[in-house]
C-alpha cells in the first residue's frame, strides 16, 4: 500500500496477554510475498491427537486455500496438524496455479513437519488475481519452523494483517472440574467484511478436550451471531476462514458445557468486534438492535440493511441523526415492516414511534449522543417477538482513501 493508515481510534490499547495453549505453537517471517520488509507468514504447529473445525466463506469464487481447507477439515485423524498463513496475496482467481500454489505450501510445510498433508491447513490474503508467489514461502519454512514458540501468537497476529492497523487478539480462561480451560484466538480483517462467514481470517486455539463433530457444531452456531453478525463494507470475501483447533491437553472434556461455549463466544464476539472496530476509515463503532420482527430471520434482514446503508453510515460518520436513514433502510429491506408501527431509538433517546418523530425528541439530544464513539441503533418493529443484533462502523473518506490506494 501507498502508506500505512493510521491506527484506529476505535483500537485497544495494546494487544492482550493471551493464556499459551499447550500442543499450539507459532513462528512468524518476513517473505516478501507483496511487500518487503513486513511479517507476512505465520505458521501454527498443533500437537498430534488435536481435533480440527472450521467455517468458510460461501462466496462463489473461493480462494484456491478455502477449497483446499473445506476439502480436509471433516476428517478425523489422530496426526498432528499446521495452519500456515500469508498476507499480501490472497491466491484468489489463480485458476490451476492457485491450486498448484496451495498444494507446494502446505505439502512443503507437511515434510518439515512431519504431518499427512491432509493436515496441513493454509489461507492467504491480501490482493485478489495475482498469482501467489509460494516459492517465497516454502524459502521459509525451515525458518518458520527453527522459530516455533507456544509465547509467539502475537507474531502470527501481526503477520496476518493487511489493511489492518493493529494485530487483533483475545483469551479466555474457565474452570472445569477442577481443571483450567484456555483458549486463546488472533484475527484480521479491515474491510471487504459482509456476513457470509464474514478480507476476514480467524485462528483460535484451545486446549479443550472435545470430539471434532461436536467442536464442529458448535462453532457453526456461535459463528452466526458472532463473525456472521458484523459488516464493514457488504462486501464478502474470497477468503474469509475460520480455524478452530483443540488439542486436548488440559485433560477437561467440555462436551455439552455451557461454560465451555460461553467462554468460546466471548472470544469470538470480541475477535468480531475488533474486526469492526478496525474498519478501514472508521471511527464509530455501531450497534444495531433489532427487535418486535414477525422472525429473527425478517430482524436480521433489517438490522443488516440499516447497517450497510450507506447514507446510514455517512451520517453516523457525519455525526448526524439523521434518522430518516433509518426509516429508508427498514422500508428497502424487503422483510416485514409497518410504518405506523415502527419505533427508533439512540441509545436511551427515543427519536420516533408510531410511524412519527416521539413529540418528545429533541434535535439537539440526537446530535450530542451521534458524537459518541460507540453507539446504539434501536428499532422495534412491533410486528412480533423476532429479534436480532448486528455491528457495524460509519463510513468515512479514509475508506475511500486506503481502497484507492489499497494496490499501489
Amino acid at each position: 500500500m501507498a502508506g500505512t493508515p493510521p491506527r484506529s481510534p476505535l483500537a485497544p490499547e495494546q494487544f492482550p496477554s493471551l493464556p499459551q495453549i499447550s500442543g499450539v505453537s507459532f513462528a512468524a517471517v518476513q517473505a516478501g510475498v507483496r511487500y518487503a520488509g513486513r511479517t507476512d507468514v505465520m505458521l501454527a504447529r498443533i500437537a498430534p491427537g488435536s481435533v480440527m473445525a472450521g467455517v468458510f466463506t460461501k462466496s462463489s469464487t473461493r480462494a484456491a486455500p478455502v477449497l483446499d481447507c473445506q476439502s480436509k477439515i471433516g476428517a478425523d485423524s489422530d496426526a498432528g496438524a499446521a495452519i500456515i498463513v500469508n498476507s499480501g496475496n490472497a491466491n484468489a482467481f489463480t485458476g490451476k496455479n492457485g491450486i498448484e500454489a496451495t498444494r507446494a505450501v502446505t505439502s512443503a510445510v507437511a515434510e518439515a513437519l512431519d504431518l499427512p498433508e491432509t493436515r496441513v491447513f493454509s489461507s492467504s490474503t491480501g490482493v485478489i488475481g495475482e498469482p501467489l508467489p509460494h516459492q517465497r514461502i516454502t524459502a521459509k519454512i525451515a525458518e518458520l519452523k527453527a522459530a516455533l514458540d507456544e509465547r509467539a501468537i502475537k507474531s502470527a497476529a501481526e503477520a496476518i494483517r493487511t489493511t489492518d492497523t493493529y494485530p487483533k487478539g483475545a483469551g479466555a480462561q474457565i474452570d472445569i472440574d477442577g481443571k483450567t480451560v484456555s483458549i486463546s484466538g488472533i484475527a484480521k480483517g479491515s474491510g471487504m467484511i459482509a456476513p457470509d462467514m464474514a478480507t476476514m481470517l480467524v485462528y483460535i486455539f484451545t486446549d479443550a478436550k472435545i470430539a471434532r463433530a461436536d467442536l464442529q457444531a458448535m462453532v457453526s452456531d456461535l459463528n452466526q451471531a458472532t463473525f456472521n453478525s458484523i459488516t464493514v463494507d457488504s462486501d464478502t470475501s474470497t477468503s474469509d476462514s475460520l480455524l478452530i483447533a483443540a488439542t486436548g491437553t488440559s485433560g477437561a472434556d467440555v462436551t455439552g458445557n455451557v461454560a465451555f461455549r460461553a467462554a468460546l463466544h466471548g472470544v469470538m464476539k470480541d475477535l468480531a468486534l475488533q474486526v469492526v472496530r478496525d474498519g478501514e476509515g472508521a471511527t464509530k463503532l455501531v450497534e444495531i438492535q433489532v427487535t418486535g420482527a414477525q422472525t429473527d430471520a425478517d430482524a436480521r434482514i433489517h438490522g443488516l440493511a440499516i447497517a450497510n446503508s450507506p447514507l446510514v453510515k455517512t451520517a453516523i460518520a457525519g455525526e448526524d441523526p439523521n434518522w430518516g436513514r433509518i426509516v429508508m433502510a427498514i422500508g428497502k429491506s424487503g422483510a416485514a415492516a409497518d410504518r405506523d408501527l415502527l419505533s427508533i431509538r439512540f441509545g436511551d433517546v427515543l427519536v420516533a414511534e408510531n410511524g412519527w418523530v416521539s413529540p418528545d425528541y429533541r434535535e439537539d439530544q440526537g446530535a450530542s449522543y451521534m458524537k459518541n464513539a460507540e453507539l446504539v441503533i434501536g428499532v422495534d418493529l412491533g410486528l412480533g417477538s423476532g429479534k436480532s443484533t448486528v455491528w457495524t462502523c460509519d463510513l468515512t473518506h479514509g475508506y475511500i482513501a486506503i481502497n484507492a490506494d489499497y494496490r499501489s
